[in-house]
């Protein structure tokens, strides 16, 4: 489980999350989104630990992240936009220093599972310049996924994927809810958010301005049951005149 509660990060006098609390069961995939500086990305390294915040709390799996950061990130996988891999390790080479990192004990078969899964056994003793933009994306997803996290975190995952590639890391997604994972779906793309997301938390300018199931959200700022997922973004941002073509 994740839990957010009022979380806020400032740097000097701009604040760019303000009081923001939410909640991500297990089974549950949150789709955040938001424009651009709406504070997604500062909310997702705040509540992972990656940057402190200025205020608030997160939990993850009941552990708080600044109390008990090791135990909390153990239960985690946060996996960014652009892959942070070692220029001289093979894919294998990563899997096996990634096991290492989590004490893993005969995670040979979980790992080639995980990357037929991602269509990259046949890359095993490949380097990293060696791999197109894809490939890196699916090894750094492979890597935060071997040590089964019960807290999974995509800041825009499909971004450099194929068409079969992101068809392949939605099953992935529903897989590790059905699984019982807590999931943040982080993304720009609202078809894919609409077509994977259970929850939805609607962010601008660091506030929430929507936060619920997907139906409960639509039901408050859709006219009707056809209304798409982009006019309820858009309606919720209050930008809706602006994204109208001249």
């Amino acid at each position: 489980m994740i839990e957010v509660s009022n979380l806020t990060k400032r740097y000097g006098d701009f604040t760019a999350v303000d009081d923001l609390s939410f909640t991500v069961r297990p089974g549950e995939v949150m789709g955040l989104v938001g424009p651009n500086g709406a504070g997604k990305t500062t909310t997702l390294r705040c509540l992972t630990g990656i940057i402190p915040a200025t205020l608030g709390h997160s939990r993850l799996c009941g552990m708080d992240v600044v109390a008990d950061p090791v135990g909390a990130k153990r239960q985690m996988a946060f996996i960014p936009d652009e892959p942070r891999l070692f220029d001289y390790l093979t894919v294998a080479q990563h899997l096996n220093f990634v096991a290492r990192l989590y004490d893993l004990g005969d995670y040979e078969a979980r790992a080639q599972a995980i990357l037929t899964d991602l269509e990259m056994a046949d890359k095993q003793q490949l380097l990293p310049a060696e791999l197109s933009r894809g490939m890196k994306q699916k090894l750094a997803i492979a890597c935060g996924l071997l040590h089964q996290p019960k807290v999974v975190i995509f800041d825009e995952p499909m971004t450099g994927l194929d068409p079969i590639g992101m068809r392949r890391m939605k099953g992935v997604m529903r897989r590790l809810a059905t699984e019982g994972a807590a999931i943040i779906l982080s993304s720009h793309l609202l078809g894919l958010v609409e077509e994977v997301c259970t929850h939805l938390l609607i962010l601008k300018n660091g506030v929430k301005m929507a936060d619920g199931t997907v139906a409960e959200v639509r039901a408050r700022f859709a006219d009707d049951a056809d209304t798409s997922l982009e006019d309820v973004f858009f309606r919720a941002t209050g930008e809706a005149d602006e994204a109208k073509l001249p």
